[in-house]
């Protein structure tokens, strides 16, 4: 078995109105955020199931079940800290990751930076371990309309 692994993560979520809207652990001034069973953070969702695929320890839903009340509201940093003590008590650690979210508005160039460090922080890796950066599409799709946000990780895991 290779003392590598890669996985990949997907995640969307719908802006609705009365919502506070969390990415990558930053709370943002924006007048709409992403409904979910936690605090919908498309970026730390994301970068779980890049974890756990990595890992080949399911998926966020598997872990996290949108159905246990327990789980209503939480800190998806909250999230991905059990996500990854999962993965590290597997026998993997994290090389890299890069996540990225999808969607024209908000602009997250400053804060870019703090998205980084708060899942840094929250896995409890070296600083620089995590990229975080955004892409449009242009006006198509869900996310170009402004219904929602989506977001991809990818995550390289090493033997411990």
């Amino acid at each position: 078995m290779s003392d590598l692994r890669v996985g990949i993560g997907y995640d969307a979520h719908a802006l609705v109105e009365g919502v506070p809207l969390v990415l990558g652990g930053v709370a943002m001034e924006y007048p709409r955020g992403l409904a979910g069973h936690s605090d919908g953070d498309v970026i730390a969702h994301a970068l779980i199931d890049a974890l756990l695929g990595a890992a080949n320890l399911g998926d966020i839903g598997s872990l996290f079940p949108s159905g246990d009340e327990q789980y209503r509201g939480a800190s998806s940093l909250d999230l991905l800290w059990e996500a990854y003590r999962e993965v590290r008590e597997a026998g993997w650690e994290l090389v890299n990751a890069d996540c990225v979210l999808v969607g024209e508005e908000p602009r997250i160039g400053a804060v870019r930076d703090e998205m980084a460090e708060r899942l840094t922080a929250a896995l409890g890796v070296d600083a620089g371990c995590v990229g975080v950066r955004a892409t449009t599409t242009d006006g198509l799709g869900f996310t170009g309309a402004g219904e929602g946000l989506g977001a991809h990780a990818v995550a390289l895991l090493r033997r411990a």
